[in-house]
């Protein structure tokens, strides 16, 4: 038995502030009868559930595309620092960031709860594609761009060639398909570079949708779900 608003919110009906709101309207209806509380206990598995007479089906996985800001860690539970989860209003048992970025790092992250997913797109066979944009402290060198572009090592780490896009003499984009620990600021470091920002925009063909400020997020829509899971086959 689950809570009504969690039900609707799975199935992208609209937040639980938005599915509390079609509560109140008696615009949903549970087994004929007009839903009286959004959190009441529901059979996710049996109910027949309407939304304005639109049948709704129960997901069992969530999916949300976050705009991370800086000043949170990218995991379950921190001591004495905020957590990405702590921006997501909803409260789905099990929900996990996919992947980490940096607590000084910006941009795209993925929370879901599907953990077999999440566990195909951050395997290192399959080298997803991530592209951040970059600031940093020193305008590269032609040498310093082969480097990079080549593989670098870095306190006796591999890392394996990036692409190199510039933007200004201090900035640029660079895709990686690994995800090391720090990697994109060893690879500068490498190169006796310093990365004062760094945001991600892109994780192979998720895209960080830039209408989202930071902290803000969205369910993915059906057409970027489905190009992970393609990503993941």
């Amino acid at each position: 038995m689950l809570r009504l608003d969690r039900i609707l919110a799975n199935a992208r009906v609209g937040s639980r502030s938005e599915v509390k709101k079609l509560v109140k309207e008696k615009r949903v209806r549970v087994n004929g009868e007009i839903a009286k509380s959004s959190d009441m206990r529901v059979d996710e598995n049996t109910a027949e559930i309407f939304v304005d007479d639109i049948p709704v089906v129960y997901e069992k996985y969530v999916y949300y595309m976050l705009n991370k800001p800086a000043g949170y860690i990218s995991a379950t539970e921190g001591k004495n620092c905020p957590t990405v989860l702590d921006l997501i209003a909803e409260d789905y048992k099990g929900m996990f960031p996919c992947g980490r970025l940096d607590k000084d790092t910006e941009g795209l992250l993925m929370i879901t709860n599907d953990g077999p997913l999440a566990h195909e797109l951050l395997s290192p066979k399959k080298h997803v594609e991530k592209e951040y944009y970059v600031e940093h402290t020193l305008p590269l060198t032609e040498e310093d761009i082969a480097k990079i572009e080549s593989g670098v090592t870095y306190n006796g780490v591999s890392y394996k060639p990036a692409v190199y896009k510039k933007i200004s003499d201090t900035s640029c984009t660079l895709i990686i398909r690994e995800g090391k620990y720090h990697e994109i600021k060893f690879i500068f470091n490498s190169v006796g570079d310093k990365v004062v920002y760094l945001k991600r925009l892109r994780m192979k063909n998720l895209v960080l949708d830039e209408t989202l400020k930071p902290g803000e997020y969205r369910p993915l829509t059906k057409e970027e779900l489905e190009d992970l899971r393609l990503i993941a086959r």
